[in-house]
């Protein structure tokens, strides 16, 4: 054997003086290594080797036989002691992705492996004690860098990056075999030694990091892809920790893989991990995403990058692309908080959270960034209203971009996670509403005679039929996704848009606003009607909703939003997480509500606090207050709250609290649903409050022709 070492890389082991010495128990080394030993390891004298940095040697692996490789046979030393004593080297490892983008615009590869490069770097002259180690042959020290060191990895790339990193781009074959000249000239300077087996000269592929690449991109590697897919499904949180690990190393190349996979994820958690048929069609949609994956251009830097970003109720995506070719995926699964957004915050949380994902490719250049929210397009001109739009601007300053609005049809690849419109996130609301319904949405067509005839026509002339539409096989009306004549069916969408905490148990008009903003059926509302009057829960939680007679003496019509609010306590409840009332503030307008919890006692003060903490930092401070004649409400404290705020508080009459319509119909609603969803345990209403208030707000209200969230956050109508 021919071993040497190269002349100008040296690894120099600093140790933290403050840690005591560095000792390890001992164990025999392997034999039959001496031809190893001689360009490895020194041998000292006895009077040598009192070394305290003796480390922990064990047998090395000889199944292999003789012709197994010297690295993979000579004795497994364990540095623990050493490397806690060493001080860190700062020398940055490259990612993969970073390694890959080297590669943009190269068409000829080759892949060269050194022969156990580590042993190829001598230790720093003296330092070989710390090496030390003892066996029953005597005490050895290496003499080059062994595998197992703190600061090898980053020793090494510091060597590869100072010598070879002039040649990594090879944009024809000529070029490609001048760069292969000088890299066997600078080895043959250096002293380098190739390992013949495995490299390759070239070649127009190359497998390389788990990827393969070619000049059209980067693929994944079809057997890692082949070890996901015949993946059984975990029994342990420790092999569903193992699954994705190995898919998410492939992550850039799944669209969507954070949504995908969010089933997946929330069972890491503590005490979460509880397998259910959500998680099993995660785990089934994850391997065939990655199955199915796309091959990824490597990026030109010369030329401008396009980022497309999108956002959904449930999540943000974004894809960086280059002359309409993908580069990278990105995407991410909302929180509740954020959930709770506007869709224009959600929009704007997208395209920051992409732009800092990929500042390494957008940072100093022009860029193009593509929404499809308007109002986006507008963003560096507006003024900055929110804490959220003030943080997040700051967070773009000194990029150098253009926003271009793209309409949500044309904008396929950010729009897969999230679309815009109720009908569009239908594919996404099915998935959390029942595992195959949009399966059996698909499969109520082929059992309808009428529709099918109506698929075959659409099929043949798509403008057949001026309100109906076929498009990537789903039949809408007006963007509706259609059902067929499937009674079954239908019960299951109504008991997830009417009997679940979301529905809540709505009334005929409110269930039949929700369940048209997605289906369309023939005789959908006298459904409903037939539906909501046969709902035991309903009928029982309810109050009898008759009028009361008396004359009918509306307050006057607010000019804005949040100009004019209205306010009540509901009393008399069970204690729930400590809290006995709850505090019910009133839009007039928008018919926007906030119920927040309180606990007796309490006083004008608490209330006042908490006013401001939930409703003020919100919306202001209204012009005109509306309540009861309730103590808290004349006290000298909320009286000059509001004198210093220059508002007017209007008291109800006295024993007659319809004269405050506006509360006591919001009281009767957050009543209601809580008495549906809490019966059998009323207890627990604190829990369902926040549910409460987000139902209330999305319920869609005839007296404004949307729901009050639109109002307040989406602006979707004026009302003046």
């Amino acid at each position: 054997m021919v071993m040497t070492e190269t002349n100008i890389g040296e690894l120099n082991k600093k140790v933290d003086e403050r840690h005591e010495e560095v000792s390890a128990r001992l164990e025999e080394l392997s034999v039959g290594m001496d031809e190893i030993r001689k360009f490895l390891l020194s041998k000292k004298s006895d009077e040598d080797e009192n070394s305290s940095h003796r480390n922990k040697s064990s047998k090395g692996d000889h199944r292999n036989g003789p012709q197994q490789h010297y690295a993979t046979r000579i004795s497994k030393i364990d540095f623990p002691r050493l490397n806690q004593a060493t001080i860190k080297d700062k020398f940055p490892i490259p990612l993969i992705e970073d390694l890959m983008d080297e590669l943009g615009g190269s068409v000829i590869y080759s892949k060269l492996d050194l022969q156990s490069g580590y042993h190829q770097m001598r230790m720093a002259a003296g330092e070989e004690y710390k090496t030390a180690f003892k066996t029953h042959a005597g005490h050895f020290e290496y003499l080059v860098m062994p595998f197992g060191l703190t600061n090898a990895p980053a020793s090494f790339q510091a060597l590869m990056n100072r010598i070879f990193q002039q040649y990594l781009r090879n944009p024809s074959i000529e070029t490609h075999v001048m760069h292969l000249n000088k890299v066997f000239q600078v080895l043959r300077e250096h002293q380098l030694f190739l390992r013949k087996e495995k490299c390759y000269f070239a070649t127009d592929k190359v497998e390389y990091l788990g990827h393969f690449i070619t000049k059209e991109g980067v693929s994944t590697d079809p057997n890692k892809v082949q070890a996901v897919s015949s993946w059984p499904l975990p029994s342990s949180i420790k092999q569903l920790r193992g699954f994705l690990g190995l898919a998410g190393y492939y992550r850039r190349f799944v669209r969507d893989f954070g949504k995908i996979a969010k089933p997946l994820t929330d069972m890491l958690k503590k005490d979460s991990f509880h397998w259910s048929p959500t998680a099993t069609q995660a785990f089934y949609d994850l391997k065939n995403a990655l199955i199915s994956a796309p091959v990824l251009a490597l990026p030109d830097f010369n030329q401008p990058f396009t980022l497309e970003t999108d956002a959904s109720g449930k999540g943000i995506g974004a894809v960086l692309m280059q002359n309409k070719h993908p580069i990278a995926y990105i995407s991410k699964a909302l929180g509740l908080k954020q959930q709770a957004m506007s869709i224009y915050e959600r929009e704007l949380l997208a395209i920051v959270y992409a732009i800092q994902k990929w500042s390494t490719y957008l940072a100093y250049k022009h860029f193009i960034i593509k929404t499809d929210q308007k109002s986006i397009k507008f963003m560096l001109e507006q003024r900055l209203n929110t804490p959220f739009q003030q943080v997040w601007m700051a967070k773009l300053m000194g990029y150098d971009f253009e926003i271009q609005y793209k309409e949500g049809l044309t904008n396929v690849a950010a729009d897969a996670l999230s679309r815009k419109s109720g009908a569009e996130l239908l594919p996404l609301l099915l998935s959390n509403a029942h595992e195959d319904l949009l399966q059996k949405i698909k499969t109520s067509w082929t059992q309808d005679t009428t529709l099918q005839n109506l698929i075959q026509e659409l099929q043949q002339d798509a403008k057949s039929h001026s309100k109906f539409t076929w498009c990537r096989g789903e039949l809408r009306r007006k963007g509706k996704l259609v059902i067929g004549s499937d009674p079954h069916l239908k019960q299951i969408i109504l008991g997830w848009l009417h009997d679940s905490p979301s529905g809540g148990h709505s009334g005929r008009d409110v269930t039949a606003a929700r369940v048209k903003s997605l289906f369309y059926w023939k005789g959908l509302n006298k459904y409903i009607q037939q539906y909501v009057r046969s709902c035991d829960v309903c009928q029982r939680c309810k109050p009898d909703l008759a009028a009361y007679p008396g004359l009918l003496q509306p307050l006057p019509i607010p000019n804005r939003v949040w100009d004019a609010i209205s306010m009540d306590f509901i009393e008399g409840l069970p204690t729930s997480s400590k809290k006995q009332v709850i505090f019910v503030v009133v839009d007039r307008l928008s018919k926007y509500a906030h119920f927040m919890a309180l606990s007796h006692p309490y006083t004008a003060l608490d209330v006042a606090i908490l006013f401001q903490d939930h409703v003020f930092k919100l919306h202001g401070m209204p012009s005109t207050i509306t309540s009861d004649r309730d103590p808290i409400f004349l006290s000298k404290v909320w009286n000059e709250f509001f004198q210093l705020q220059g508002t007017s508080l209007n008291k109800s009459t006295a024993y007659h609290p319809q004269s405050d319509g506006q509360t006591e119909v919001v009281n009767k609603c957050l009543e209601t649903y809580l008495r549906c969803m809490c019966a059998d345990k009323p207890s627990s209403w604190y829990q369902w409050l926040s549910l409460a208030e987000w139902w209330y707000n999305t319920n869609h209200h005839t007296s404004i022709n949307c729901t009050p969230y639109e109002v307040v956050y989406v602006n979707m109508i004026s009302i003046a």
